[in-house]
């Protein structure tokens, strides 16, 4: 077993796509072991899918709300400032005790599109002797392919995930090209989505959801229409068309 390093200590904690139930016994045992867990929140305030699970597993005392502007996405210097802050106040938690341990709750996993990469980078510069670790966690690709029997890769297909936000010129050219194709973020753009689907031919394949494991969950059948819009964090799974068993693996 790995010795644990002395000083301050960041672990980015993988909450998985919103199902309290999928996250990872060694999760839940950083979020319980931990001095104090650090969970994102909106300017509006309102409780967000990583602090709900985390609400499952751990005590809600040691739980720290930061403002992170997650929903900026005109206002670079708004954007900054509010990273700066919320840097600074993560980086006091660091310093409260020698050798504190700082769990930040993220969604999904947090090496994966996470607000966790960038506090990280910001507290390395901030933070003496700082440690840095992750626990990963389930995405929300892998929920919904379990959540729609859908395969995500075979033999030696590749898999290719997009943000939606880099535009849907990337979205057209990664369903172009070979494998199963995932699309992260697209909800404002499932207009601009559909489109690609039906320009390469895949829209009878794909699958989409949203809100997957909470109350208002949404999980589409194989082909269905995607709507003018759906939720911000919404995702589609675009399978490559398989002939007979699977190949090599």
């Amino acid at each position: 077993m790995r010795e644990r390093a002395s000083g301050p200590r960041l672990v980015g904690v993988g909450m998985g796509p919103g199902d309290p139930e999928l996250v990872t016994v060694k999760a839940v045992r950083v979020l319980r072991e931990a001095d104090v867990v650090v969970v994102p929140v909106m300017d509006t305030g309102e409780v967000g899918r990583a602090e709900a699970t985390v609400r499952h597993h751990a005590d809600a005392a040691k739980i720290v709300r930061v403002v992170f502007a997650l929903n900026e996405r005109e206002d670079r210097a708004r954007r900054e400032a509010a990273w700066d802050a919320a840097g600074a106040q993560v980086a006091e938690l660091l310093r409260g005790s020698d050798g504190a341990t700082v769990a930040f709750a993220t969604i999904g996993d947090p090496n994966v599109y996470s607000t966790f990469t960038y506090l990280a980078h910001t507290l390395r510069e901030l933070v003496a002797d700082l440690t840095v670790e992750t626990v990963p966690g389930i995405t929300a690709m892998q929920d919904l392919a379990a959540r729609s029997g859908t395969v995500l890769a075979e033999g030696t297909e590749p898999l290719t995930l997009v943000p939606v936000t880099a535009g849907a010129e990337v979205l057209k050219e990664a369903l172009a090209g070979p494998g199963t194709v995932v699309a992260y973020k697209f909800g404002r753009f499932a207009e601009q989505v559909a489109a690609a689907l039906r320009e390469s031919g895949r829209e009878g394949d794909a699958v989409w959801g949203a809100a997957l494991g909470l109350t208002n969950e949404q999980v589409s059948a194989a082909g269905t229409p995607l709507p003018a819009e759906l939720p911000y964090l919404s995702t589609l799974i675009a399978p490559v068309r398989r002939e007979g068993r699977g190949g090599k693996l």
